[in-house]
């Protein structure tokens, strides 16, 4: 019932109170951002694959520049983060608008995250089953290391949530989430100012 029903309207009336509270936040790093990036716009848009693989556009505050090579190529992601960015980005506020997405719909409060639309063909059968429920703005993975584990922890993570959704489970990662927002815990993996790229499954 929680799944199919409630979860939806716990994610809307949460959300919607959320937004009009942080409202403030929200205007003040869109200047802000809209400084720091040089002329690259404060926010993010990307598709990415939700419930059933469905096609949306995610939005996020957009934490690097668009500066390019003499070849015009993007400079690598650590090179582009800026220090306003890298502060929005390790406080987790970059994910504010994706407020907006739960609202719509097409997001939840809870649930895997949203990866890249290129990923879709790699996964396997197991790692598919993230797109059965709709994807989170912070999840069971994000509470368990968030970008510090390896990406076969994260589908483990996400597989095991789908299995367990409740709204007790919901409060619990909430609670977490907050925690590790404070602690500025698992925001860079070892190897990457971001996460590395998943690859596909190398034992496949």
């Amino acid at each position: 019932m929680y799944r199919n029903f409630f979860k939806r309207a716990f994610d809307f009336f949460i959300s919607s109170i959320g937004f009009i509270i942080i409202s403030p936040i929200f205007l003040l790093l869109w200047i802000w951002l809209s400084i720091s990036n040089k002329g690259a716009g404060a926010f993010f848009f990307q598709e990415r694959p939700g419930k059933n693989a469905k096609i949306f556009k995610v939005v996020k505050f957009k934490t690097m520049t668009d500066e390019r090579d003499a070849n015009g190529i993007l400079l690598p992601d650590a090179d582009r983060l800026t220090k306003v960015g890298k502060f929005v980005r390790s406080t987790s506020l970059d994910e504010i608008p994706q407020l907006l997405n739960v609202i719509k719909g097409d997001m939840s409060l809870i649930g895997p995250r949203p990866l890249l639309v290129q990923y879709l063909p790699l996964y396997n059968e197991t790692q598919r089953r993230r797109h059965e429920v709709r994807p989170g703005i912070t999840g069971w993975a994000q509470v368990n290391g968030r970008n510090a584990i390896s990406w076969e922890q994260k589908f483990a993570y996400d597989a095991w949530y789908v299995d367990n959704v409740s709204l007790s489970l919901d409060c619990k990662i909430l609670l977490k989430t907050i925690q590790k927002v404070f602690a500025r815990e698992g925001v860079n993996s070892d190897s990457s100012a971001t996460m590395e790229a998943f690859k596909g499954n190398i034992s496949d």
